[in-house]
Parts: structure tokens; C-alpha cells; sequence
């Protein structure tokens, strides 16, 4: 795959992407009561957006910040996950994580990977979940954070845009994107919409397609 790099911002989901699997899930088998799976659910139809999803899901868990951190560390991320930062990054490309979660794990994961993150974040002292990201003007207007924003904001800039992602909080930046990268349901929902996609099991794929752009 050709690219200039130097030109070119990757976004990057969290999780099921840089994580092995879904951390919010993880999290919500462990702790919450069984009708969160009714309202994902709900989500993954249409029915209801992220942001209401992701309130629902927040209510049914204890707000215990030591325990929530300590169980999301359990899955883990893709071993490739830093050393493609890394590569696209000595090639002059922009990286940001952009994740539509309870938001705390991927920001913590962003900065170890020294990349910044566009996600939810988490009152601890209220144990309120909050939305900082959140475009009211979009059309769909649901969105815990609008991952079609950022894009927007590249190619705005003249930048070519990469979409790494797994799933339906990237079915919208998936339709903005010049290059989309997917698998799970991402790759499924792509096929039926017709959208272009190259397909990757793990973040090894996205290096070994991007190298010839090194």
C-alpha cells in the first residue's frame, strides 16, 4: 500500500483493536448485571446510539476506580500495538487513538504508547461518565465521541486518513475515511455497505500492509 506518511493520519479504535478483545465488555461481564448485553444489544442494532448505550451500560456497574482500572489491565493489547505507532511515527504519520469506551483504559494505553487519545472520560470523584468529545452538530448527533470529527478535520488539513477498527462505533468514520482497515463486525458491516476495506486478524497485518510506505 502507497502512501505518504508524512502525509497521512491514522486512526486507530481501541478496543478489539489495540486490545486483543472488547475491554467495556470485559468489564461488563465481570461487575454489571446481566441486562447490559440487551442494550449493546440495541446498540450493535441501531436502535439506540453509543452515548445512551454507554450510560446504561456505566449505570449497571459500581463506580470502584482502583477495581475498574485493575480488571480493564487484564486484557491484553496487541503485541504489535507499539511497534506500529512507532513505524508510522518515524515516518512523519500522525496517530491518535480514537475510541468510543468508558474511555479510561484507552487513554491510559494512548499515553504509554505516546499518542494522543480521543475518547470518554470518567469523573471518578462523581462516578459520572462524560462525553467531552461528543458532536451534537452531526447529523446522527448519538455518538459518544464523533469519530468522524477527526477525520474531517485531516483531510480538511489535505491529509490522507487510515481507519483502523473492528466495530459499529466505526461504521460512520469507515464511510469518511480513505483507507479503512477492518475486521469483526467492521468487516462484515464494509462488505454489506460496500465500502472498501483490507481486511487484518491483528495489528501485524496493518504493519505488513503499510510497510511498503516506511
Amino acid at each position: 500500500m502507497e502512501l505518504d506518511l508524512a502525509r497521512t493520519s491514522v486512526f486507530l479504535d481501541f478496543d478489539g483493536t489495540i486490545s486483543v478483545t472488547d475491554v467495556d465488555v470485559h468489564l461488563l461481564e465481570r461487575f454489571a448485571a446481566p441486562e447490559w448485553r440487551a442494550i449493546d444489544a440495541e446498540f450493535v442494532s441501531g436502535e439506540i446510539g453509543s452515548r445512551v448505550c454507554l450510560l446504561d451500560c456505566w449505570d449497571l456497574m459500581p463506580h470502584d476506580e482502583d477495581a475498574l482500572r485493575t480488571a480493564a489491565r487484564d486484557v491484553a493489547l496487541d503485541p504489535d500495538a507499539a511497534g506500529l505507532v512507532a513505524e508510522l511515527q518515524a515516518a512523519g504519520a500522525e496517530v491518535m487513538v480514537v475510541s468510543d469506551g468508558f474511555g479510561f483504559r484507552a487513554s491510559e494505553v494512548a499515553s504509554e504508547l505516546g499518542i494522543p487519545a480521543l475518547t470518554n472520560t470518567v469523573d471518578w470523584m462523581t462516578g459520572r461518565l462524560e462525553f467531552p468529545h461528543e458532536d451534537r452538530c452531526c447529523a446522527c448527533s448519538s455518538c459518544g465521541v464523533c469519530k468522524q470529527a477527526p477525520i474531517k478535520d485531516a483531510k480538511y488539513q489535505g491529509r490522507t486518513t487510515v481507519l483502523v477498527g473492528d466495530g459499529a462505533s466505526d461504521y460512520k468514520a469507515a464511510l469518511l475515511a480513505d483507507v479503512v482497515f477492518a475486521k469483526g463486525t467492521l468487516a462484515e458491516w464494509c462488505a454489506r455497505q460496500g465500502v472498501p476495506f483490507t481486511p487484518f486478524s491483528t495489528l501485524a497485518d496493518v504493519r505488513a500492509a503499510l510497510e511498503p510506505a516506511w
